[in-house]
């Protein structure tokens, strides 16, 4: 358990940070290059998403925060599809219960993992600027996260739409993949546990249920 723990721990430090950088008080987006390729709908939606995370971060406190947070995660974010791809192969072992518990539980986790980081982060702001627009419907919407004490970081924003709407997929921070290293640390921890998802779906719940 405690290299699980250690390896979620160096998770929320590095790529997940990277989300959770852009929703402090005092944030704000700032739309560019060429007003974001004409607000293509990729970048409306990254825009979209972190304003509305900063109202949730501006507005409540403790649960309410997190109830806000997961909000917008639902709102904007493709769970069910980001949960998928952290389970890799595994998902195919799950029964739909499992999968329900385990997308419910990752969703809440994310939520406070977010919350928890918000007083950390003071006056930064993201200037969005290219849109790549790739085959199958994803977009990469690059943008730079300015920091007040630190060095400018390059995050890429991978959006997909399948018919949904443009939904969040994704988050790279300096190339890294929010989604592939979590991935890596829920394999890792199953394989730990004799290759059965349903230790991590415990974890996760009991993690949520704090």
């Amino acid at each position: 358990m405690s290299s699980f723990v250690h390896r979620r721990s160096m998770l929320r430090l590095t790529t997940g940070a990277a989300v959770i950088a852009l929703t402090g008080p005092g944030f704000a987006v700032i739309v560019s290059g060429q007003a974001a390729a004409e607000q293509d709908p990729a970048a409306q939606v990254v825009q979209r998403a972190a304003d509305q995370v900063i109202a949730a971060a501006r507005a409540n406190v403790g649960a309410a925060r997190e109830a806000g947070i997961k909000r917008v995660l639902e709102a904007y974010f493709d769970l069910a599809y980001m949960g998928r791809q952290t389970l890799g192969n595994y998902w195919n072992q799950t029964t739909p219960t499992q999968r329900e518990r385990f997308l419910k539980a990752n969703a809440t986790a994310e939520a406070r993992a977010y919350a928890e980081r918000f007083g950390q982060y003071r006056g930064q702001t993201v200037t969005v600027g290219r849109v790549n627009t790739r085959g199958s419907g994803v977009s990469i919407v690059d943008s730079t996260l300015n920091q007040s004490d630190g060095g400018p970081v390059a995050l890429q924003w991978e959006v997909r739409n399948e018919g949904q709407g443009p939904r969040i997929v994704d988050v790279k921070s300096e190339g890294v993949s929010m989604t592939l290293t979590r991935r890596g640390d829920f394999i890792s921890y199953i394989r730990n546990h004799g290759g059965q998802v349903e230790p991590l779906i415990t974890e996760l719940e009991a993690r949520a249920s704090r």
